[in-house]
């Protein structure tokens, strides 16, 4: 290699020397490259290698690529490589360049199709497959499956059905570096291999000793959700074209066979290219690339364009990451942010933080999880997975290749930020803190049990046995992009003061007047609100105002009128007027119920002003209101119109009851001796309850001349018998009124 002048750099490796004559980087060192050199001194040709898988970076670097061409080195020349390639989009870009086609060399692989039934689950229809396979035959079988989920399924159904010369393997990205090395390794002699696998062997690696592939025809990729701005892993059928790259892994070493999960009929209906990844993903790294490029995104001559809509959630992001102003264009924060070889959630995480913790943090959302097994069978607590990295904890799913990983590349981090990483120096309890400045959008509150509220809308969940489940307040790193109930894979709590710390210009009082039914009285609730999440409240006693004022009315409103002070004055001046309305009409008004419901603003609203509490209620003249209410001069008229007492002769008086058709009055006989005309109220006559010294009815009478010189012999000798010491003269009518006993 190193007389040959090969080289290569990565993210986290370079060996380049003086001798160099062809460099080897990844997609994002060229872009770097590119924005710190954009003539690229000293270089003759850009190779792009698999450019049909479409890379974000990929699309970038050929944008890049092609505008320095057309406006610094002219004489800069670009190479573009694959074995399924979109011609089209390709010579757009590169300026209608010369299209060379090489056959290659490759066996033939005789394509065979086994279409599953719909009903048919994943699992175990792969599994029959596989076995057809092994049985018609020979060599070692790779098997594309859509995740990590699908694979293991897929093993244990295979378990008991494959000879006991046959290994599984399985093989994906999420497994530890020592489980895919196994996969990868040759058959031992006299043993055969199935290697259950994702797209990654489709490309990315290679698997030795392959001659049978079996394809589900599944994929699963990210898709940014413009309504949730979130990705979410969608399983999706492949292309043709993924289809013929992985049918060709059949074809390497020998002639193969590969068997395709469906039909002929649906491949001839598949799309003839994967979607490029710029039509489907986050474009915030995107966006912000492009601004430090210079050139409006619009302008450039892009393979595909990116979505519009994708572009303005990605600069409202910037925006509020600090990384972007007002027009576009990439701030200082920004360039900083730039550097950093993460999504710009994360840089500005790291750039705020700048400590140990956000470094850790970064990795840990950024690269393969510590913990083994799928997304739902691991807790979504930050915190486990900082003990593991700090080694403060331990966890029977930690996977121990992957925490020295993220200790590395956290270190890495650190080196670039020019910290010092110190384990011992990570505050795990400060993670959401960290958090937050990555994900502002994320902040979620706990709702009842593990159900959270999204500070940006929707609800999301975590396990049953996630510590998370206990936490007043969350930031949730990363979610499965569902719609209505989204899982959180990655989260941190954090308090409800450090969110008012951070967000303190934007944390608003929202105050409630509401009936607290244990006090039963009005209490004006205070809460702490960001956006849709409260972040704490506290109770007062009602204020004066205006809301204070309506909470009264509709009280009153909604309970009905008993909440207010009535007394034996209100109550009767109400029913005489009630009577007066019936029986006379105007001017007398309405004072039913629901007419003085329906009519609150104007009786009793003006009468409310400054009063809080249900003690004010109660404590209302409803007499002074009400009569306030009556039209001049009927008001005036009202005592001798429909009196509310009888004076009776003792120099007593008694209540009038306008409740019934006529105004009754209750009177003991003995307070009306010596009166000869009958009681009216008004030009009405009184319907007279006669009591006994009991207060019990005697007699019910309208005419009480006629009583005295009827009914009252009967009357007088019942009463006399009853009550002997009472006296109970002959002829009432002439008689003194008296309540005394007999003189003795």
């Amino acid at each position: 290699m190193q007389r040959g002048g090969w080289r290569y750099q990565t993210r986290d490796e370079r060996r380049i020397g003086p001798a160099t004559r062809i460099e080897v980087v990844t997609e994002g060192i060229l872009t770097r490259r590119l924005q710190r050199d954009p003539e690229l001194v000293g270089t003759g040709l850009v190779i792009f290698d698999e450019v049909h898988e479409r890379h974000l970076p990929t699309d970038l670097g050929l944008v890049m690529v092609s505008e320095v061409r057309a406006t610094l080195r002219p004489d800069l020349r670009v190479l573009a490589m694959s074995a399924t390639p979109d011609i089209a989009a390709l010579t757009a870009v590169l300026d209608d360049p010369p299209v060379i086609e090489s056959v290659g060399r490759m066996f033939p692989v005789d394509i065979r199709w086994a279409p599953r039934q719909r009903r048919d689950r994943l699992d175990l229809a792969t599994a029959r497959t596989v076995m057809d396979a092994l049985t018609a035959e020979s060599g070692d079988v790779l098997v594309f499956l859509p995740g990590i989920g699908e694979i293991m399924k897929t093993k244990a159904a295979l378990e008991p059905m494959v000879p006991s010369d046959v290994d599984l393997f399985p093989l994906a990205g999420a497994l530890s570096l020592e489980d895919q090395d196994r996969a990868l390794a040759p058959s031992a002699p006299g043993r055969r291999r199935v290697v259950l696998s994702t797209d990654i062997a489709e490309t990315s690696l290679t698997v030795e000793g392959v001659r049978v592939v079996v394809d589900s025809g599944l994929v699963r990729s990210p898709r940014f959700d413009v309504g949730t701005e979130m990705t979410r892993l969608v399983t999706h059928s492949t292309s043709r074209a993924s289809a013929n790259q992985r049918s060709g892994r059949a074809g390497r070493q020998e002639p193969g066979v590969c068997y395709r999960m469906w039909s002929l009929v649906e491949h001839g209906a598949r799309s003839r290219h994967a979607r490029p990844d710029i039509a489907k993903v986050d474009l915030a790294g995107l966006v912000l690339e492009v601004a430090a490029w210079g050139s409006p995104i619009d302008e450039l001559n892009w393979p595909t364009p990116p979505p519009p809509q994708t572009v303005k959630i990605a600069r409202d992001l910037l925006h509020d990451l600090g990384a972007l102003d007002e027009e576009n264009q990439i701030t200082p924060l920004g360039q900083e942010l730039l550097g950093l070889p993460v999504h710009p959630r994360l840089a500005r995480m790291l750039v705020n933080e700048r400590s140990a913790l956000g470094c850790a943090l970064a990795v840990l959302i950024d690269e393969r999880d510590v913990l083994r097994g799928r997304p739902e069978e691991v807790p979504a607590d930050l915190g486990i997975r900082l003990r593991l990295v700090t080694g403060r904890g331990s966890h029977d799913r930690a996977d121990r290749r992957a925490v020295e990983m993220v200790r590395r590349r956290a270190g890495d981090l650190a080196r670039r930020l020019k910290i010092r990483f110190d384990l011992d120096e990570i505050d795990i309890d400060h993670a959401g803190s960290a958090l937050l400045h990555a994900f502002p959008d994320r902040l979620a509150y706990r709702r009842r049990g593990r159900q959270f509220q999204l500070k940006s809308g929707g609800s999301a969940s975590v396990g049953a046995d996630d510590p998370l489940a206990q936490e007043a307040f969350i930031v949730a790193a990363e979610l499965d992009g569902k719609k209505r109930y989204s899982r959180i894979r990655l989260a941190a709590g954090v308090d409800a003061d450090t969110i008012a710390t951070l967000f303190g210009d934007q944390v608003r009082e929202r105050s409630t007047l509401v009936w607290d039914h244990d006090r039963d009285d009005l209490v004006d609730i205070v809460e702490r609100r960001l956006d849709s999440i409260q972040l704490g409240a506290t109770t007062r006693p009602a204020r004066p105002g205006a809301d204070t004022t309506a909470a009264l009315v509709d009280r009153v409103i909604t309970t009905g009128l008993a909440v207010l002070g009535w007394n034996s004055q209100s109550l009767s001046l109400r029913q005489r007027v009630a009577f007066l309305h019936d029986r006379v009409g105007e001017p007398w008004p309405d004072w039913s119920v629901d007419t003085l419901l329906a009519t609150t603003d104007t009786w009793l609203v003006p009468y409310l002003m400054g009063m809080t509490s249900r003690r004010d209620l109660e404590q209302l003249n409803l007499t002074t209101l009400l009569r306030s209410q009556l039209p001049w001069p009927a008001g005036a008229d009202l005592d001798e119109i429909a009196p509310a007492e009888l004076a009776l002769p003792t120099g007593r008086s008694v209540p009038i009851d306008y409740s019934a058709d006529e105004p009754t009055a209750s009177v003991r006989v003995q307070d009306l001796y010596g009166t000869t005309t009958h009681p009216r109220a008004g030009d009405r006559p009184l319907v007279l309850h006669l009591l006994s010294p009991a207060d019990r009815p005697i007699q019910v009478t309208s005419d009480l001349r006629n009583f005295w010189a009827g009914s009252w012999t009967e009357v007088r000798k019942e009463l006399a018998g009853r009550y002997p010491k009472h006296y109970w003269p002959d002829n009432p009518a002439t008689a003194q009124p008296r309540r005394l006993k007999k003189d003795r």
